[in-house]
């Protein structure tokens, strides 16, 4: 008689496991950012060799990577699951990074949360918050050993820079290969978070865009210039020139796992508003390279669409959203009455898939 494994079946009424959260770690984080990255390196390819006094040293000082970038984490209910740091060029944890790059350091993951995805959403993180910094790029290295750390990067869109070279560390001299993703979406073009004191000039620049071909409300304008509210409740992004530093153009997008306005249906839509490309830096595409951050922002987070509303006089910027791939979301187009004695009109409503 032929016996046969139970099959599994799925409880209709388990709980859901709780989200991964990835955040930049916290001093009471710390203890554990230290036990994580011990553990896991411990367990992996290299784990059977001995931890120079140096290594060692670097693994504990959290509060110096902090310092010299940003220490991220993997949570899920409340376990910190992995870690991985970002450290600017020039700093003492980089050793590869040069000029406006960042550099990934210490990406481990708890050897008890392997196969769930930490590694991979650290990294696109990671790539967020050098964004945010106006980094050019991410550089990394790994041991010529890791195997799943190098297909990881690959998979990324990492490219390998060099063969496996000797490290400069006290870890065994273990061959490493070193990694390089380009971050910035236009040549000539910077895309960051805006920088306090650039608030007044950002809120001005909007102004002059939108004025410059649109009759603006009261209450629109106010809503134009409210750079800084903007930029504290959710996300502001600028455009700069790569070599002046001149701001060319804005655009606000919301913090990870929230909106900015009631157009998204779902946590999986991202939505942005208020894109606006200085009229002297038109033709430089501006618009094309802030838009485009946007779509990376939501391929980032693991999004799967592209959300957001326009005026049906901006018909600029409906050719830019058509080009790079947009479409007129038809379900949620919309009649607004201004209650300002302008008659109603349609508010359109653009998405694209990610």
């Amino acid at each position: 008689m032929t016996q046969t494994a139970p099959v599994a079946t799925q409880d209709a009424h388990a709980t859901p496991p709780a989200p991964l959260r990835v955040r930049e770690a916290q001093p009471a984080d710390w203890p554990e950012v230290v036990r994580v990255s011990e553990a896991a390196f411990a367990a992996g390819p290299y784990g059977h060799l001995p931890v120079g006094e140096e290594r060692r040293r670097f693994v504990q000082d959290v509060e110096g990577r902090v310092a010299a970038g940003s220490v991220l984490v993997a949570e899920r209910a409340g376990e910190i699951l992995g870690t991985l740091s970002i450290a600017r060029a020039g700093t003492g944890p980089s050793r590869l990074a040069v000029a406006d790059e960042a550099e990934v350091r210490l990406l481990a993951v708890s050897p008890t949360a392997q196969r769930l995805g930490v590694a991979r959403r650290l990294m696109l993180a990671a790539s967020e918050t050098a964004l945010g910094w106006g980094a050019s790029a991410l550089v990394l290295d790994t041991g010529d050993r890791n195997f799943g750390a190098q297909a990881l990067y690959e998979g990324l869109g990492y490219r390998r820079t060099n063969e496996p070279r000797q490290s400069d560390e006290t870890e065994g001299r273990i061959p490493h290969v070193d990694y390089r993703l380009q971050l910035q979406p236009a040549p000539g073009v910077v895309v960051r978070l805006v920088r306090p004191s650039e608030v007044d000039a950002v809120a001005e620049l909007s102004l002059r865009a939108y004025e410059l071909e649109y009759t603006i409300s009261g209450n629109y304008r106010d809503d134009i210039v409210s750079v800084g509210e903007r930029a504290a409740a959710h996300q502001v992004w600028v455009a700069v020139d790569a070599r002046s530093g001149e701001l060319l153009g804005s655009v606000a997008t919301p913090k990870p796992g929230e909106h900015l306005t009631s157009l998204p249906q779902s946590d999986d839509e991202l939505d942005f508003r208020l894109l606006a490309v200085d009229p002297g830096a038109r033709g430089r595409g501006v618009g094309a390279a802030l838009t485009t951050l946007v779509i990376e922002l939501a391929r980032l987070r693991g999004l799967r669409r592209v959300v957001m509303n326009s005026g049906p006089q901006m018909v600029r910027a409906h050719r830019l959203y058509e080009r790079l791939g947009f479409s007129i979301l038809e379900s949620r187009v919309r009649t607004v009455d201004p209650g300002d004695g302008r008659a109603p009109f349609q508010l359109l409503a653009f998405s694209i898939d990610v």
